[in-house]
């Protein structure tokens, strides 16, 4: 079988939006021929005035009317049912679990209250510039998988390909590690029913949710993140009039423990800066997932209005939420509450700094209720994991990075072979009544321990190669459907930053909080999966035979599978909607700019 170039453009003419179920004679058919997809470069007259308006081809099917490709083939692709509300809630889905309600008890151990802050806000200003992004490249080229296409396209195929597969790891683990979480946190109300019970019960929930079709899995996925923010607002409230001195004991709090034992941790200046850097991969991985309306662009209505608004409102949400929470935490809990560091697990609720803060409070009950709704994050961020891990794998399979089968979508629209391999590697959950189960988790999440920042870093590189490609090949950003907030210099930004993020990971890595020395097992726990990178970088050039370091700005693709636009029209659209804008009051602006 001959291997197909990733760098020509006939490739992508066969990659780009090819993500079709077997036919009804039994044919599998996930890519269409070149002839199906319309290709057109610079040097064609424009194909967007070629587009009736009457078309009944949707999103980024461009086709001449000679083409083949009927609206019922069409049809037989993923779904495109996902709405603004639902992608928002998909990406909270992902987000917000387990790194807001226990871990961040953890991280407020090691670098103390103001680390908390300071380090989520940092983190959160990169992640602004990678949710532009996004926008941008996704409102151009919603395809399945989002990102894992970008920056084969836009990069290079090899650093995609380590990339993506060390992403992929990331949700391969998150489920097991999920299931696993969640028959630990019943143990806080029966400690006596064997893990493996609950793991059971869980493992077929989320089975059954991710059988449904795409829209009905959105709606499941609304309910279980709905539950979460109304959590939030809730403890958000609570939280306010403890620290306030509300609570049935304790008093007036205030910022009491920021002043003892201190808003950070340690004695000297080295020591707090260390808990500070020791803290940063933990914000960021508390924010993996929120890449998720990228993943899901391919199945969304409209996705040059809904992927920019869904990804701006599910950052401001996200942030807002993982911020007001922290520095309320870290009014109501010392960081040397000796609970926080006593979980049987880094995913044993009995150590999260929300139930801490009401049992601190003495309201009898409540730390029930509030472990009742962390069960509920967990097992959506466990629904969430499925979905992410299944269309990546999807998107993996079409470029060729994984066999052609995983890429195997059904009639109802779902990549059923996708799923059945995610849901099969969460099999390791029943590993949940081992007394090596924290052993096998530690060394599972070390594969895959830094992907989000190498993912979130990869998506503004290819941001900043695309626009470099756009002006070399003097193509006006009047082509574009939406442009990011931040432009190329946010991206630069967000590089600059998630790199020091890496480089500070390595340090604390190697040199752990309360050692001396080098400690060559915290290393590899922490930074395992940089290596494992490199491999697979390497692997994928030797076997491709692929010697380039980039794919050259010249010889950059940016046509194939763009989502048809009339620039025309879209200009007039443009000028419409700034001229409403324009009569709107403060506050509505506001909201349309930046939400």
């Amino acid at each position: 079988m001959t291997k197909k170039n990733p760098l020509k453009k006939e490739y992508w003419a066969d990659v780009i939006d090819g993500f079709r179920a077997p036919d009804e004679e039994g044919e599998e058919g996930i890519g269409r021929s070149s002839s199906q997809v319309h290709s057109f470069t610079s040097n064609t007259p424009s194909p967007f005035n070629e587009k009736s308006k009457d078309s009944p081809i949707e999103d980024n099917i461009d086709i001449t009317s000679q083409s083949s490709v009927t609206k019922e083939d069409i049809n037989k692709s993923l779904n495109k049912d996902l709405s603004i509300r639902h992608l928002l809630t998909l990406a909270v889905g992902g987000a917000i679990g387990v790194g807001l309600f226990v871990n961040s008890g953890a991280a407020l151990a090691s670098g103390g209250p103001a680390s908390l802050v300071i380090d989520w806000v940092i983190i959160s200003t990169c992640l602004f510039t990678v949710i532009n992004s996004l926008g941008e490249l996704a409102a151009a080229f919603p395809v399945v998988g989002g990102f894992n296409v970008y920056i084969t396209r836009f990069v290079d195929p090899s650093f995609a390909f380590a990339v993506n597969l060390n992403y992929l790891a990331q949700w391969l683990v998150l489920l097991p590690l999920e299931l696993v979480a969640a028959s630990i946190t019943i143990k806080y109300w029966n400690s006596t029913i064997n893990s493996d019970a609950w793991v059971a019960i869980f493992y077929t929930v989320i089975t059954l949710a991710n059988m449904l079709d795409v829209k009905s899995f959105g709606e499941t996925e609304f309910v279980l993140s709905m539950v979460k923010i109304l959590a939030i607002i809730g403890f958000t409230i609570l939280g306010i009039v403890l620290s306030c001195g509300g609570g049935p004991k304790g008093g007036y709090l205030g910022g009491k423990y920021w002043h003892n034992p201190g808003a950070f941790v340690g004695h000297t200046s080295g020591t707090k800066f260390k808990g500070l850097c020791s803290v940063f991969v933990t914000a960021a991985f508390s924010y993996s997932g929120i890449e998720m309306t990228a993943v899901s662009a391919a199945e969304s209505k409209d996705p040059r209005k809904t992927i920019p608004k869904a990804a701006k409102r599910t950052f401001w949400l996200i942030t807002a939420s993982y911020v007001t929470i922290l520095t309320l935490v870290g009014c109501l809990v010392p960081y040397d509450d000796p609970r926080l560091m006593s979980g049987t697990s880094s995913v044993d609720a009995a150590a999260s700094p929300l139930v801490i803060a009401i049992e601190n409070g003495g309201i009898k009950g409540l730390d029930s209720l509030m472990n009742a709704i962390i069960l509920i994050s967990i097992i959506s961020v466990a629904n969430s994991a499925v979905y992410a891990c299944s269309r990546c794998m999807v998107s993996m399979a079409h470029i060729g990075n994984l066999p052609k089968k995983l890429g195997k979508v059904d009639k109802r629209g779902r990549p059923i072979n996708a799923t059945l391999v995610t849901l099969f590697f969460g099999l390791l959950s029943f590993i949940a009544a081992s007394d090596k189960q924290n052993e096998v988790f530690t060394w599972l999440s070390a594969l895959s321990g830094l992907s989000t920042i190498f993912c979130w870093m990869a998506i503004n590189i290819s941001h900043i190669r695309f626009r470099q490609a756009m002006i070399k090949q003097n193509r006006s950003l009047d082509e574009m459907p939406y442009l990011s907030q931040t432009g190329v210099w946010g991206s630069l930004y967000g590089v600059v930053v998630l790199f020091l993020v890496l480089v500070a990971s390595f340090w604390t890595s190697l040199f752990p909080l309360g050692g001396d020395s080098a400690d060559v097992q915290s290393f590899f726990e922490g930074y395992l999966s940089l290596p494992i990178l490199i491999v697979c970088y390497i692997g994928h050039k030797l076997y491709f035979k692929n010697w380039s370091w980039v794919v050259t700005l010249e010889e950059m693709d940016l046509d194939t599978g763009r989502k048809a636009l009339d620039p025309h029209l879209h200009r007039a659209e443009v000028i419409a909607e700034e001229a409403a804008v324009a009569k709107m009051s403060f506050i509505k602006r506001f909201w349309h700019v930046w939400c």
